[in-house]
């Protein structure tokens, strides 16, 4: 739900949260943005949306506290080209992220000789499972029956193989 805050006129340019019935600051609607709340700000004179001007007066603010977002590149571009330099701006972030996305795609799926390397190397360890398990039957046969005669060997400890 988009929260109404009306702009007081005057030298004072106050704004009234009519929300909660309060003067807040421009730093609170900032947090309040940050938060993911949407706002309309109202001229309280004239009805005039004046969302934008405030907006643009919240990045002020924070850039003077030392809390630029903005590059310098892309503020000249704004006000050289308008709307124009936020599409062609827009463009090269979705362009980035699109490569971004590809790139890691090609290296999470196995495809092609990868994924036929990996089905080799598995089909390999599961022939040495099977080969380990056959060679651990082969000697428990051979300890039981030597099992009378095994004086002094300790067969508990055998390794069993990894299954994984």
């Amino acid at each position: 739900m988009i929260r109404v805050v009306k702009r007081y006129g005057g030298g004072s340019r106050k704004l009234y949260d009519t929300e909660e019935s309060r003067y807040v600051s421009l730093e609170e609607i900032s947090e309040w943005i940050g938060q993911g709340q949407e706002i309309q700000v109202l001229d309280s004179a004239t009805g005039e949306d004046v969302t934008a001007q405030v907006l643009a007066q919240t990045l002020y603010e924070d850039h003077k506290r030392g809390h630029s977002i903005l590059p310098t590149g892309f503020l000249h571009d704004v006000i050289r080209k308008g709307h124009q330099a936020f599409n062609e701006r827009v463009g090269q972030v979705q362009a980035g992220v699109e490569r971004l996305v590809q790139t890691s795609l090609d290296r999470v799926s196995l495809s092609g000789p990868l994924q036929q390397d990996m089905d080799a190397l598995k089909a390999k360890l599961a022939e040495l499972e099977a080969a380990l398990a056959d060679l651990e039957q082969t000697k428990r046969k051979q300890g039981a029956a030597n099992g009378a005669g095994s004086k002094g060997r300790n067969t508990k400890g055998a390794r069993r193989p990894v299954r994984r």
